[in-house]
């Protein structure tokens, strides 16, 4: 069978090419376009263009890159019309998939939609798209099957492929021993410090975690270097402190580590499926802010307590993220031996709750019942 997949972005290319392993365990005639990453070209699908060449984010660079978003727009429909696939796969990245849907469907191709937008955050309006121009819908989060339930959509959800990915790679870890020898790092326990991957939102939470990381002695904080930032942007924040930057290795440093301070974002999610106690930290532009309050709708920003709809991890947003809030919760994360174990006992109950292992294996398993 012929597949074209489609993801844009990094954590596309990773969910994508668990799938794309599953499909070729599954199918032993799967013949595989696509537009992704190293991830996905490793597991034998044929390149097309990769993420990186995709990747504009924000207003002002989507609206200055335009004319290359809209030839790569159109590269894409006639490459499909000439692959004439069985079924395409879009996975997230919705400002450019929901309009290879809308083309795909007047084509009278069969689409399927792995890893739904959030749209129940924000744009809720795409539903409508969505439900007009995708075949089979497979979420990640089990209430994503409510959401469009109120628009008489059955969606199947598959279960959350980070379970896989964390399961996956963890055993190929090095010890903490070595982990420390590799990276500078001594004795001490580690407490991870993830500011985000851009540069607006690093200038934002970094110095906050270093002024919290000065109180609290005992431990050696190391910063989860973006893929995109370069070292030097850090050492701006950092000056002469003995904070490492480790770049390349977010899990393994999660896996190591014995707490963290995580910037909102899938990373959440990530720190507590390697059960690591974390304190959530979000500060916006005032403007942009409440802007962004008015038009997300859900109630936490931590994808944690999103799945569980209470708070497990402490939010703090805002006014709220200062130093004196974010040291006493960082001091309940390190020291407090029963608030850990809360967390634990939560991150337990949250991983039950993402369904268990296998979301590629069941999505590919039900993708090719559809087909076949």
């Amino acid at each position: 069978m012929k597949y074209y997949i489609i993801a844009g972005e990094a954590s596309g290319d990773l969910h994508a090419s668990a799938l794309i392993a599953a499909l070729r365990k599954q199918d032993a005639q799967a013949d595989i376009r696509a537009w992704g990453g190293d991830l996905m070209a490793a597991e034998g699908a044929v390149l097309v263009k990769h993420y990186r060449d995709l990747a504009f984010m924000g207003f002002t660079e989507v609206v200055a890159n335009l004319r290359t978003i809209l030839r790569n727009i159109t590269l894409c429909k006639e490459d499909i019309s000439e692959y004439n696939p069985d079924v395409i796969i879009l996975v997230d990245y919705p400002g450019f998939n929901l309009r290879i849907a809308t083309f795909a469907k007047t084509r009278g191709f069969k689409v399927f939609y792995y890893i739904s937008p959030q749209i129940w955050a924000w744009k809720e309006n795409r539903v409508h798209k969505i439900k007009a121009n995708v075949d089979e819908m497979f979420v990640i989060l089990p209430f994503e099957r409510d959401f469009y339930a109120k628009y008489g959509m059955d969606v199947h959800f598959v279960g959350h492929p980070l379970l896989d990915a964390v399961k996956r790679i963890s055993p190929a870890f090095a010890s903490r021993e070595d982990f420390g020898k590799r990276y500078g790092l001594g004795p001490d326990p580690i407490v991870a410090l993830l500011p985000g991957s851009r540069k607006q939102e690093i200038s934002r939470m970094l110095p906050i975690m270093l002024s919290a990381a000065r109180r609290v002695s005992g431990y050696q904080y190391v910063i989860a270097g973006a893929p995109s930032q370069l070292e030097s942007y850090y050492s701006n924040f950092i000056g002469s402190e003995s904070v490492k930057v480790i770049s390349g290795a977010t899990y393994e440093l999660l896996f190591h580590s014995h707490a963290a301070m995580v910037t909102s974002g899938t990373a959440t999610l990530e720190t507590a499926l390697f059960n690591i106690p974390q304190v959530v930290c979000y500060k916006g532009g005032g403007i942009s802010y409440r802007i962004a309050r008015m038009l997300v709708k859900v109630k936490y920003i931590s994808l944690v307590n999103l799945i569980m709809d209470r708070e497990v991890v402490r939010e703090l947003i805002q006014d709220e993220l200062n130093e004196k809030t974010l040291v006493e919760e960082l001091k309940k994360l390190c020291e407090d031996n029963a608030y850990r174990q809360h967390l634990h006992t939560e991150y337990r109950a949250l991983s039950q709750k993402l369904g268990g292992a296998g979301a590629a294996e069941n999505t590919a398993s039900i993708m090719l019942k559809k087909l076949r």
